[in-house]
């Protein structure tokens, strides 16, 4: 198989051979920065993004863990992130100010099949609809297309998380269906709206994208001048 060269700053990085597992490379953006998740390097910042900014938990309502109110209890929780494999979890890096604000993981890894899936998606009140936020994301679609050679992209949400349903429609993915009582989440059944995106919905998805993140398309403030058109 021929190598080509990943758009990484600083550094080229052969791509994996299609159809392997994630090996946590860094992932690298222009605003943005995904890195292995490590308690030594991002717990503090990574608490102190949601510490006080997030009153009512909110950041944490649809997934299976948090609130935290403790730098140690979630530290602790970090701790496993960290050292799990299958998920495999990301810290999303601002970089320009090298603080973490928020984290995401590639799961359930099908390598025989080409399919993977991204989760365990929880951004900071100061991170959530920002172009960093967007670019997180399609640093993980690029890399899971581009550099795990995967068939399929699967999105998974709580019915009930409206944004998130929103958010996969925005980034390109495809609404699948609905599983029915697929989970028990805090003592709350919960029903799963599923999302993909295939390999050939890929390189629309890529020039949408690309055009979006351009910096032309920002004022200043970071503020966009035209919205992400995937679709």
């Amino acid at each position: 198989m021929a190598k080509k060269a990943v758009r990484k700053v600083g550094a080229v990085v052969d791509p994996l051979p299609p159809g392997t597992t994630p090996d946590l490379r860094p992932l690298h953006g222009r605003w943005i920065r995904l890195d292995a998740v490590s308690v030594a390097r991002h717990a503090q910042s990574l608490f102190k993004s949601f510490d006080g900014k997030d009153p009512e938990g909110q950041v944490w309502t649809w997934l299976a863990y948090g609130p935290f109110t403790d730098l140690d209890s979630f530290a602790a929780w970090l701790k496993g992130r960290e050292e799990s494999r299958d998920p495999w979890f990301y810290a999303f890096v601002d970089r320009t100010t090298g603080e973490a604000r928020g984290m995401g993981a590639f799961m359930r890894a099908d390598p025989a099949n080409g399919v993977i899936e991204i989760g365990h998606i929880w951004m900071s009140p100061s991170l959530q609809r920002t172009r960093e936020a967007t670019e997180a994301i399609y640093l993980m679609i690029r890399h899971a297309f581009d550099d795990l050679g995967i068939r399929r992209l699967e999105w998974k949400c709580d019915s009930l998380n409206e944004p998130s349903q929103a958010a996969a429609k925005r980034f390109g993915f495809t609404f699948e269906g609905l599983f029915r009582q697929h989970f028990i989440v805090k003592g709350r059944n919960r029903d799963t709206a599923w999302f993909a995106m295939i390999d050939k919905d890929w390189p629309k998805v890529r020039a949408a994208f690309e055009a979006w993140l351009d910096p032309s398309n920002f004022d200043e403030e970071g503020r966009q001048k035209a919205k992400l058109q995937v679709n």
